[in-house]
């Protein structure tokens, strides 16, 4: 494109749901979101509290638990606050800065989300193949390692991603084709030829949701060649074990795998569509993994249930 197109942007304007024209809709999707927002906070912060405030749930895989709850929370959270300005408050336009800052939590969830799941199947396989020496190949400065390396490989890859956009050329028309600052619709706003940058985001981002998923399927197949070799009842106990992860497991996966086929398979949709496949594939998995753990597993649905039963009022007789 012709140089005299660039220019310096200080603002983006985000298009948003063009397809909802009517304010009430807006206000029908907005509520929505920002219901879901609201939910996925209270499920994350009441697994974080619980789990941190119970000494005997300060073990690996509570940790671990932990940590996809802080990831969510980064995820969700950057994202939906412009959606909620576009769609209630009907602000449109988003400074260069805070737009720059929220691709780049964006990207720093998408990409710790899947090493967050990976670890957690680590987890489970440390847990039942080696039961006896599950503390000491997860202890406390292991644990911390790998929670560290994962913050650092997401922050690595939202670095690279965020610095790619920061260094772009924009033009005069600094228009976003979404819903918020997200890597295509920056990539689309800028005087350049979109094609390579879509190349590379796809390229990467595709090796590591096959590469974490290939780690995950490893560590199942080592997990139901382990578990053949145990009684019923045995089996049935490592199966609710590992019920909960595998609920997180295909709720991410399948969303992230679709989202990839349509947009890479030249499934023509509209911009409404794609935004909602787009914030579903966000806030979907993101909703489901908090009261998966709430409901799924014993120790924190315990606590939960201690702590209802102390906020109950006896009527005085």
């Amino acid at each position: 494109m012709s140089a005299g197109n660039e220019s310096f942007v200080t603002e983006f304007f985000i298009i948003g749901f063009p397809g909802l024209q009517p304010d009430f809709y807006n206000l029908l999707v907005g509520t929505a979101i920002l219901f879901i927002l609201l939910l996925i906070l209270l499920g994350c912060i009441a697994n974080i509290c619980i789990i941190a405030h119970n000494k005997p749930l300060h073990t690996p895989m509570y940790f671990f638990i932990c940590l996809l709850a802080m990831v969510d929370i980064v995820y969700t959270s950057g994202i939906s606050v412009t959606m909620l300005n576009v769609l209630l408050g009907e602000e449109r336009r988003v400074p260069y800065g805070p737009c720059m800052l929220q691709c780049f939590l964006f990207n720093l969830g998408s990409s710790m989300e899947p090493f967050t799941i990976a670890l957690m199947a680590y987890d489970r396989l440390i847990a039942i193949v080696h039961p006896l020496r599950y503390l000491t190949i997860l202890n406390k400065t292991n644990v911390c390692v790998l929670i560290i390396a994962t913050w650092a490989a997401g922050c690595l890859f939202a670095g690279l991603f965020t610095g790619i956009l920061n260094n772009l050329p924009y033009c005069t028309s600094n228009q976003l084709s979404y819903s918020f600052c997200e890597y295509a619709a920056l990539v689309r706003a800028a005087c350049v030829d979109p094609a390579y940058y879509f190349t590379l985001i796809s390229t990467v981002g595709t090796s590591i949701l096959w590469v974490n998923f290939g780690l995950i399927f490893f560590s199942y197949m080592k997990i139901v060649y382990e578990v053949l070799k145990m009684s019923s009842k045995d089996r049935r106990k490592m199966f609710s074990t590992c019920l909960s992860h595998i609920i997180v497991v295909v709720c991410f996966f399948i969303p992230k795998v679709l989202l990839v086929f349509v947009t890479r398979f030249g499934l023509v949709l509209t911009l409404t569509q794609r935004n909602g496949l787009i914030i579903g594939s966000t806030l979907g998995p993101s909703l489901v993994n908090p009261f998966v753990y709430c409901l799924k597993t014993k120790e924190i649905r315990r606590r939960l249930k201690n702590i209802f039963s102390r906020c109950k009022i006896t009527p005085n007789i």
